[in-house]
């Protein structure tokens, strides 16, 4: 077997010369036996690009490319297909730690000088992909859909008119049509899952064939193969294959066990990996309180917006994506790495790296003079980094460098601490005196902290009663069904049909849809009311649950009652009977330090706040406490429709953390067994 096996290898290769090939590129390419950590970033590029691509593939057999259809194929996809949510995660997770690890292997470029002779072109076909990287994850970001997709889209596109002369052509041309319509998403449907992968494969390629070619440079800017014994073999190079195939394999481990920590337990990421925004449909009249892209653009996007006329806020933001091809010729120093640089070079590099992040903070923040003030600041460091190189890289002066590699591993762990320290510092100090920090999230006020739980069955089973009783008449669940409701639930579809099913036309595995005629529900409410199957992760659950527990009484209003959280809202208090009705008092006022105002002689808090607090006016069925209770359950039950893989999604991901942290340990033993005698 082994022969028939060895001579069909023979056979192929004296037709197609595999095994010179692997050579080349793995058995017999020596790479420097050096590298630290930033060099895992490259390898793990090649695995996320995988990612990408198979899940993709995956993706697109159940996705519908039309305006109609886009949202709803998405949900059906997390729903209804088996275990396409992971699909969706590993891909919207896939997209983030992209550019995470693109970004951080750009800065190792920079650190170590791998830009510079004679890997120029190694560092263009880099930036080519960062660029390409850039177009398809725009173009895949609209394909969900949702508002934030629609609205960024509208924005960035839009930039395309501040071209003079052929702007608003160009503009038509891309939208194919006059507003941003299915004919959008169509193409952007084709560019992202065909054109632009081939593109991108294809400047992955030359990328790798240009690095093999003139070899890998390491943290000493020394290069191995000045230094060759007799066999010709690099004295201080080890072979790519098997040394650095099980050496990459712990980074693997390391990299794998993050990502699917976040998939699994945190696939939205705080709304930057998946942004709560773009759990609404698309909706042309309805703009967003504030327009951003997701955050891997928002350093460019920063720039953009820190110049206040739109043309040349154009040519910034194109300018700042198209200086860094620049870097291998306005970098003048002699050496490469920042190990034999001297003091200017390391204090250009952390302001950079600060104002970069600087900028990608703002970029998610909604414009104030003080923020807009920042971003032009760090915005000229950007540019006045690559314009003075010429300049600051010739004073700077530089220590020896060796003939050959060393392996003491640069600053080590303590330095390495120190640095990344002072980086926050220049970046969390300037964001606090602008205001960057947090807003309130329920408006003129915090939202009360809740935790829902996927796995607390009574809670889930009460909640779906109360919706059902409550909401039900005039809101839909529209992308939830019955039959899987009562599964997930633990309520026997009996029991569910004789109770929880108030339309005997309505089948078990029926969508949840509106139990109300939309004519009716103009009549009513002027409109229809919104669906109410994401709205738990649109809003979130603790804004929920504190909209639910904070209507009062306001004659004003047309259905007597308005809402803390939600200012002038349109619905009647549908949960009076249970509640009560309450009336605005004042409360406490707010001091500087975020506390409570107190009367320094009796320590009593000032009463300063309008409608701080709450009095009850007419009893309800429940007590106060009770009513809380149940609105918990009400928003566990929405969080539940929202997202019915929750539970699945936490369990499994314990078992594939597990099985990480069993494969790194195989990983870092075998690593040890083959670097043991490499020094």
């Amino acid at each position: 077997m082994i022969n028939m096996l060895v001579g069909l290898r023979d056979w192929v290769d004296e037709r197609l010369p595999i095994m010179r090939a692997w050579n080349t590129h793995m058995g017999q390419y020596y790479a420097p036996k050096n590298f630290n950590l930033w060099y895992y970033f490259g390898v793990l590029s090649l695995l996320v690009l995988v990612n990408q691509l198979l899940t993709g593939i995956w993706l697109t057999m159940n996705y519908t490319p039309s305006a109609e259809q886009a949202f709803a194929s998405v949900e059906y996809i997390m729903r209804d297909v088996d275990y396409g949510w992971i699909l969706r995660y590993m891909h919207s997770t896939g997209a983030s730690a992209f550019f995470v690890v693109v970004y951080l292997h750009m800065f190792r470029a920079l650190i170590y000088g791998s830009y510079k002779k004679p890997r120029e072109l190694i560092w263009i076909f880099g930036m080519l992909i960062f660029v390409v990287l850039m177009a398809e994850a725009f173009v895949g970001y609209v394909l969900p859909w949702g508002q934030m997709s629609y609205w960024g889209a509208q924005v960035i596109i839009s930039l395309f008119g501040a071209i003079p002369v052929v702007g608003e052509d160009l503009v038509t041309w891309i939208r194919g049509d006059y507003l941003i319509s299915g004919v959008t998403l169509n193409r952007f449907f084709a560019l992202h899952v065909v054109a632009l992968p081939i593109v991108l494969l294809a400047l992955v390629v030359l990328h790798l064939l240009a690095l093999h070619e003139v070899g890998s440079n390491n943290p000493d800017g020394v290069d191995i193969k000045k230094n060759k014994g007799p066999d010709g073999v690099p004295l201080d190079g080890v072979a790519f294959h098997p040394y650095y195939t099980v050496h990459d394999l712990q980074a693997i481990g390391v990299f794998l066990f993050i990502f699917c920590a976040v998939m699994f337990f945190m696939p939205e990421m705080g709304g930057f990996f998946l942004e709560y925004a773009n759990f609404e449909e698309a909706n042309a009249l309805k703009t967003p309180d504030h327009i951003a892209p997701v955050w891997y653009f928002t350093p460019f996007y920063s720039v953009l917006r820190a110049v206040p006329d739109k043309f040349w806020g154009f040519i910034a933001f194109a300018a700042s994506v198209a200086i860094p091809f620049l870097l291998p010729w306005l970098d003048r120093s002699p050496v490469k790495s920042w190990r034999y640089r001297g003091t200017l070079n390391k204090v250009m590099l952390v302001l950079f790296v600060a104002s970069f992040l600087i900028l990608g903070v703002l970029g998610v923040k909604s414009p104030t003079p003080e923020r807009t003030l920042l971003a032009q600041i760090c915005s000229v460091f950007y540019f006045a980094f690559f314009l003075l190189m010429p300049i600051w890289s010739t004073l700077d002066k530089t220590k020896p460098v060796p003939e050959r590699v060393t392996m003491d591993g640069g600053i080590g762990f303590w330095g390495s601490l120190a640095g990344l320290a002072l980086i926050l510092a220049l970046t969390i100090l300037p964001l606090k005196a602008v205001g960057a920090g947090g807003e309130y999230n329920c408006g003129s006020m915090p939202c009360d902290d809740i935790s829902v739980d996927p796995h607390d069955q009574p809670s889930l089973q009460n909640g779906a009663k109360l919706y059902m009783n409550y909401c039900m008449a005039c809101h839909s669940l529209g992308y939830a069904r019955y039959k899987r409701t009562a599964e997930d639930l633990g309520i026997p579809e009996d029991l569910f049909s004789d109770n929880l099913i108030f339309d005997p036309d309505v089948r078990i595995g029926s969508l949840m849809e509106n139990a109300m005629d939309d004519r009716l529900a103009k009549t009513w409410f002027g409109a229809t009311p919104p669906d109410l199957t994401l709205v738990s992760r649109a809003r979130q659950p603790e804004w929920l649950y504190t909209y639910l527990r904070t209507f009062y009484l306001d004659e004003s209003r047309p259905y007597g009652v308005n809402n803390k959280v939600f200012k002038d809202v349109g619905m009647p208090h549908v949960l009076l009977e249970l509640q009560g009705l309450q009336a605005c008092a004042m409360g406490p006022g707010k001091a500087n330090n975020g506390g409570v105002r107190r009367d320094p002689l009796t320590g009593e808090p000032l009463l300063e706040e309008p409608c701080g607090q709450f009095n009850l006016v007419q009893e309800g069925s429940m007590s106060p406490e009770e009513f809380d209770s149940a609105m918990y359950d009400l928003v566990n039950f929405l969080a539940y429709t929202a997202e019915p893989s929750a539970a699945d999604r936490q369990r499994i991901g314990v078992y594939v953390l597990l099985f990480i942290l069993l494969f790194f340990v195989f990983a870092w033993l075998l690593n040890r067994e083959y670097w043991k005698d490499v020094h």
